[in-house]
């Protein structure tokens, strides 16, 4: 098993004001040539953005982008004609293929927006863009992992163009999990959301991460009080 540590002070760290934004993965400004992806997982953002401020309409193809609200709610546009409200709850994917255009307004305006936003490289090129926004609290599962996303459309959760899956773990108490990879030659990203978690030798705290390939499963200990997000990704593709 060969593994890779990111503190969550190692990050990228951008303040813009009206957005605080952490990097696992070079992004915009902040660029760390042995930081540019984790096999087709190439953005990882932990985002923080103010009350009744957002992004404005942009661009984006040839990307599987995953987002999910931590605190508050987003409200989305796009080019494909949705207009929604991603809750705290939710997740969004959205395939953009050969191309759209959206943006992401924080819909308070007393109380920020906490989310993660994911990119994701797909197996095929130039797919017809498609939107898919899907509630999350049934397939929760209390002191286990539950699968909110994966490459096939009849499974649980969302999907996506990519051999990946994605997971999410909420514990009360203290558990021990073992994690098997979604297909070989994947990797699995292990990003601590909140509290703490040992894989090995590793001790993670909050916004922690670590990489882990070269095994076909992962020994995962959550403490109490921990939420856990695991992204099982190609390492070539």
């Amino acid at each position: 098993m060969k593994t890779v540590y990111h503190a969550a002070n190692s990050r990228g760290h951008q303040d813009h004001g009206w957005l605080v934004a952490n990097h696992s993965f070079s992004f915009a400004n902040w660029h760390n040539p042995e930081r540019v992806h984790f096999g087709a997982l190439r953005v990882l953002n932990d985002d923080y953005v103010a009350p009744s401020r957002g992004f404005s309409t942009h661009p984006h193809d040839n990307m599987e982008i995953v987002t999910i609200p931590l605190v508050g709610d987003l409200t989305h546009q796009d080019s494909m004609g949705h207009s929604a409200v991603i809750c705290e709850g939710d997740i969004q994917v959205i395939s953009a293929g050969t191309g759209i255009y959206h943006s992401e307004q924080n819909k308070r305006s007393d109380k920020q927006v906490e989310l993660l936003q994911l990119w994701i490289f797909p197996n095929q090129q130039n797919v017809h863009p498609r939107y898919d926004q899907i509630s999350i609290r049934d397939l929760k599962k209390e002191n286990a992992f539950y699968q909110i996303l994966s490459p096939d459309e009849e499974d649980a959760g969302s999907w996506i163009h990519q051999k990946a899956w994605m997971h999410l773990g909420d514990f009360t108490q203290k558990t021990e999990n073992n994690y098997s990879l979604g297909a070989e030659g994947n990797g699995v990203y292990i990003f601590v959301i909140e509290g703490s978690a040992t894989v090995g030798e590793h001790q993670l705290a909050k916004r922690d991460a670590l990489g882990v390939w070269d095994t076909a499963n992962v020994n995962i200990t959550a403490a109490e009080n921990s939420r856990l997000l695991l992204i099982d990704v190609p390492l070539k593709f």
